[in-house]
Parts: C-alpha cells; sequence; structure tokens
C-alpha cells in the first residue's frame, strides 16, 4: 500500500493521530497557514501549530480554531549554533513526546531543524516547503560572507533533508537551485505550488477610489523591499510634475538592511511618501489604494502581499525577482520592471497616473487570475493531495506539479 492510501486510510478509519505545522514565527502560524491547518483538522488530524514567538493574539486565534499552540526556541536570523543545537534538541523531545503522524515545516531553519527532529524523532511522513530561498542565494556566484552562508545553508539542507518524504516549491529559480545544489536528494519529490495562496473570500474587491492614483507599498521597510528605488522613483516623479500619494504600510527593522531612518524621515518630511504604521488586517489600506507596488529584489517565493492585492482588485507593480514577476501577468493583471531600477519604475507608474483606467481593467483582470490560480483552497488541495491526507483527484490537473505560469495559460 502507498504511504498516500496508508494516511488516507487513517483518516477513513478515525485513528487518533497528530499533525504539526512548524513555522519561524507565530503570527505567521495564522496569517499564511490557518487555511492549511483548519484543512488538516478537516481530515480528522489533531493539529498543532509550532513557532518561536507565539504572542496572546496568535494562541487565542490558534485555540479558537481548535489548535495548539505550541512554542519552540528558535533564533529566526542568528547564526549561533547553540543556540540552533537548543532549537534541534527542543524539537526532538517534543515529537517525541507528541508522537505526531505527519510533520509540515516552513522557512529555512524550521526546514532545516524541523525535518532533522522529525526523521531522529522517527516521525513517520516529513514534507518540507520552501518559501523561498532568500538572502544567501540571491546572487549567481556570491563571494565573501554571502558565499560562506550559501555554502552553510546547502550543506544543512543536505544533511536535515535527506530522509524526508517530499518538498514543496512556489517559484521556478527555487525549482532550480534546489534540484542544482541538490537540497533534497534526488529521488525525493519536489511540486509546485503557486504560493501560500490567499483566501480570495476574504480580500474580495473594492472599487478604486476616486482623485489622484495612490500607490501601496507593504513590506518591511528594508532596502531590500526595494525602498530605495521607489524613493528614488518618487522623486524623478516630483521633478516631471507628476502627482500622486505614495503610501507605505509595514513595520520598521533592526535588520542590518533596514532602510536609513533618517532618509526615510527626510521622504515623510518632503510629503514623498506617507508612512501608515503597521497593521494586522491590510484589506481596508487596499480598499483605500489604486496600484499596488512592491519593488524587491528578494527571493521571496510568492509574496502573500502581491496575492492578497490581486485578490482584492488591485493592480500590481513589481520586479522581475523570482515569483514577483512570475505571479504577475506582464501587461495584463500588473506591470513588472527590472528590479533596482528606479528609472523604469518612475515609468511604470507614471503609466497609470496617465492613464487612471489602466487600474481598474488591471485590477480586474488581478482579481481574476487571483481567483483562478491563488486561490488558497486550490493550493492546500495540492498540498494535501499530494501529502497523502486526501486522495488524489484523477480528474484534476493540479496535483501532477505543474507550475502556477503553467496552470494560469
Amino acid at each position: 500500500m502507498s504511504r498516500a492510501s496508508h494516511m488516507h486510510d487513517q483518516t477513513d478509519n478515525h485513528a487518533p493521530k497528530k499533525a504539526v505545522v512548524l513555522g519561524s514565527l507565530g503570527w505567521s502560524l495564522v496569517n499564511f497557514r490557518l487555511d492549511l491547518i483548519r484543512r488538516l483538522a478537516a481530515n480528522g488530524y489533531e493539529v498543532l501549530a509550532a513557532a518561536a514567538d507565539i504572542d496572546d493574539e496568535t494562541a487565542r486565534t490558534l485555540r479558537e480554531n481548535g489548535v495548539r499552540p505550541c512554542p519552540i526556541p528558535m533564533d529566526r536570523t542568528g547564526t549561533n549554533p547553540v543556540r540552533d543545537l537548543k532549537t534541534l534538541s527542543a524539537l526532538v523531545r517534543f515529537f517525541r513526546k507528541e508522537k505526531p503522524e505527519l510533520v509540515i515545516s516552513y522557512t529555512m531553519k524550521p526546514n532545516i531543524y524541523g525535518s532533522l527532529a522529525a526523521q531522529i524523532a522517527g516521525v513517520p511522513h516529513r514534507y518540507a516547503l520552501f518559501t523561498g530561498l532568500g538572502y544567501s542565494f540571491m546572487e549567481e556566484n556570491p563571494t565573501g560572507r554571502r558565499k560562506r552562508v550559501r555554502d552553510l545553508s546547502i550543506l544543512l539542507h543536505r544533511a536535515a533533508l535527506r530522509r524526508i518524504h517530499g518538498a514543496f516549491c512556489y517559484n521556478s529559480a527555487d525549482r532550480r537551485d534546489i534540484r542544482r545544489f541538490h537540497l533534497i536528494p534526488d529521488r525525493v519529490p519536489l511540486h509546485d505550488v503557486p504560493g501560500s495562496g490567499v483566501d480570495t473570500r476574504r480580500y474580495t474587491t473594492t472599487p478604486i477610489p476616486e482623485g489622484r492614483v495612490k500607490f501601496l507599498f507593504i513590506g518591511r521597510l528594508l532596502r531590500s523591499k526595494g525602498l530605495l528605488t521607489l524613493g528614488k522613483a518618487a522623486e524623478i516623479l516630483r521633478a516631471q510634475g507628476h502627482e500622486c500619494d505614495i503610501d507605505i504600510l509595514g513595520p520598521a527593522d533592526s535588520n542590518p538592511d533596514a532602510i536609513d531612518p533618517d532618509l526615510f524621515a527626510e521622504w515623510q518630511t518632503s510629503g514623498l511618501v506617507n508612512w501608515l504604521g503597521e497593521t494586522r488586517d491590510v484589506r481596508p489600506y487596499l480598499a483605500k489604494c489604486s496600484v499596488f507596488v512592491l519593488p524587491t529584489e528578494l527571493r521571496e517565493g510568492v509574496p502573500r502581499s502581491i496575492l492578497e492585492a490581486m485578490s482584492s482588485g488591485r493592480a500590481v507593480i513589481t520586479t522581475d525577482a523570482p515569483g514577483c514577476g512570475e505571479a504577475t501577468q506582464d501587461g495584463v493583471s500588473g506591470l513588472v520592471f527590472p528590479q533596482g531600477d528606479a528609472d523604469a519604475l518612475a515609468q511604470t507608474m507614471k503609466k497609470f497616473i496617465e492613464d487612471p483606467s489602466l487600474a481598474v481593467t488591471m485590477g480586474k483582470a488581478a482579481r481574476d487570475h487571483a481567483c483562478r490560480t491563488f486561490d488558497v483552497h486550490l493550493v492546500n488541495s495540492i498540498l494535501m493531495q499530494h501529502m497523502g491526507v486526501e486522495p488524489l483527484d484523477p480528474e484534476s490537473d493540479l496535483p501532477k506539479g505543474l507550475s502556477f505560469a503553467e496552470m494560469a495559460s
């Protein structure tokens, strides 16, 4: 009997079983994985949601959905080996105590230490979700510290993921590098999924506001998110006499990559941008904007902010960074420009300023694209079927591992 059939039979027989969804940050369990968690529960699993920094609000939301929050000590961005070994040890103890049938991890540290701990603890079914390879894989031929970080990352992935049962990735660039650097063994299936998905019933279309065009950026205040490029583009537009609003929604960051606070304050003082602070519900802000802009230079998988904007009926301006350009239908549901090119970004934004009707037509196309390709229930169907939680649907093309570019065509 196949693993998929075995797991499905357990569901039919109502055998007690547990599933662990393991992330690096508590809030992401609710923001990115709640629908996945609910679907596991609907399939008869007792779901344990594990991560670092599970705050009270997140814990409350999880419990309201019948899910047990399980805090795990984890230094999400640090490179201290002692702390990482403590994470590994804590995860081994956790898995041995809870005896889950299934572990699903996402992002780098949970994938590495979660997969290794699950193997050591004898968890029967182990899956890793690559949501974006990130900083260390941004350059084709890195040097110095970035090369050392990438080499270490490759070694850790190879050691920890050699016995997982399957993996998932969001875009073609990540797929290429996962296979190129043998982050997982060649024998391990690697399935394409169109990002984390978006709840198209929660993120619904609202009318484009009247008046001058309002652009909205959502993300942490980081240079790698393209904020310097956006600031330069704003200066170019102002110098050319074009009027628009550029709103920035997201938290300040202590990361070395953070935008210079004095420069950001200068932009606000001069009226170049408006900072809206941070929020856990972006929908009201999307409703007030005309066009969403994400000039990122990061490898982000498929940015959730793009999916939420498209589902809300907003045209998207983004870069050709892996996952971003693929998610956006250039010239149909948005416009794609070369990352780091402020002149190109300004020209792209100017098209919406000079022809505001573009925001309406592209916004409608974006909504249609989101519903057809990125709906969270579609995404979770792919995950559930490939993990054997739900039976393969012989009538559907989705479980065959098509990329979302192929699905949308």
